[in-house]
């Protein structure tokens, strides 16, 4: 399976699973969250608003896929 066939915002993530932008690569960490967007940390990838891009390159969230090692 390639990369890409993970595009698309899923709801079968697990909770600690990093995505990652497919434009720019930016990786969205749960355990990080994303402190620009106000997102507090434990917030996982499934949990994001609906209205949250990446923050590096506004890339909706339907383009980011599950960082490999990390299912």
């Amino acid at each position: 399976m390639s990369g890409f066939e993970n595009f698309g915002v899923r709801q079968d993530i697990e909770e600690g699973t990093r995505m990652e932008c497919g434009i720019c690569w930016t990786v969205y960490d749960p355990g990080v969250g994303d402190p620009v967007a106000q997102i507090p940390p434990g917030t996982p990838f499934a949990a994001l608003p609906e209205h949250w891009t990446c923050p590096n390159c506004d890339a909706a969230r339907s383009k980011f896929m599950m960082v490999e090692g990390d299912s």
